[in-house]
């Protein structure tokens, strides 16, 4: 077997065992914050989805409205090829890490990393390197992973990306990147670009923060949403990875919709310090 990546936050993020953990995404679903039913996916849909911003904290907290991200996506059919750009929690590896190849694996199996997508990237990429490091001990692409199994099981192959760096000029170095090695491969694609809000402030701080936030999201105003960020100090933890999304979006004249957002304090109950979740869609129009 080529190299794997062996899960890390299994047991810590989201459960261990196979069992349980297929019980917690069942349980997201049908929460009352999320879709409200278990998805029905379907081999091939429209493929409307050109990608995601989903959360990527512990499945208690942020499952349910994770969970909208992907009952949609697995309406839209089995795409090739995901791109899940992550965020650099750790300081490790280069400063936008491309994982090079081989396979990812969680409780729920392995997925096959698409190397030669990788390769493609980092190619047409002014900053994107091949590396491993970054990759060792980050949960934000991980935790993704077994939402992706539990839809489409191993049929998807992933394009893991760790950025380290969240500035204007990398988003757009990166989306342009994703674009072109798309067309150069024809891959049916779908980008996932993990992220929570903002962090550990009161519930009704974090919502008005967050709303000025994804309103600028919503209106696909990159610059408007860094600014923002910027002068409200929004604890956003992956706007890389969420501005790299918006400009691919605006390059493919997607439009953003809100699917949900809430807060830890609206799954947990305590209000005094939460995050905020959201999931948001950009779909092509027809």
């Amino acid at each position: 077997m080529s190299s794997v990546r062996r899960p890390v936050v299994a047991g810590y993020f989201y459960p261990r065992r196979r069992e349980d953990l297929v019980k917690l995404i069942e349980w997201s679903f049908k929460h009352r914050l999320g879709p409200g039913e278990l998805p029905s996916p379907v081999d091939r849909g429209e493929r409307l989805s050109i990608g995601y911003i989903v959360p990527h904290a512990g499945y208690m907290y942020s499952g349910p409205i994770a969970a909208h991200a992907y009952y949609d996506l697995a309406r839209d059919g089995v795409p090739q090829t995901v791109i899940i750009l992550g965020t650099n929690h750790t300081g490790l590896g280069e400063p936008v890490s491309v994982y090079p190849g081989g396979k990812w694996e969680t409780p729920l199996g392995y997925l096959d990393v698409d190397g030669e997508f990788s390769k493609s990237i980092v190619k047409y990429s002014n900053i994107a390197s091949l590396d491993e490091q970054a990759h060792l001990e980050e949960h934000s692409i991980e935790v993704q992973l077994p939402f992706l199994q539990f839809i489409f099981a191993n049929r998807v192959r992933i394009v893991p990306i760790v950025m380290g760096i969240h500035t204007l000029d990398v988003a757009n170095d990166l989306a342009e990147s994703i674009l072109r090695a798309t067309s150069e491969l024809s891959r049916d694609v779908v980008v996932l670009a993990s992220s929570d809000f903002n962090h550990y402030e009161p519930h009704e701080v974090t919502i008005k923060k967050d709303e000025a936030a994804i309103s600028r999201i919503l209106e696909l105003d990159t610059q408007g949403f860094y600014n923002t960020i910027i002068e409200k100090n929004i604890s956003i933890c992956g706007p890389g990875g969420v501005m790299t999304l918006v400009e691919i979006a605006k390059k493919l004249g997607g439009k953003p919709v809100l699917l949900k957002y809430a807060t830890s304090g609206d799954i947990a109950g305590n209000k005094a310090a939460v995050v905020g979740y959201a999931s948001v869609k950009f779909t092509r129009t027809r």
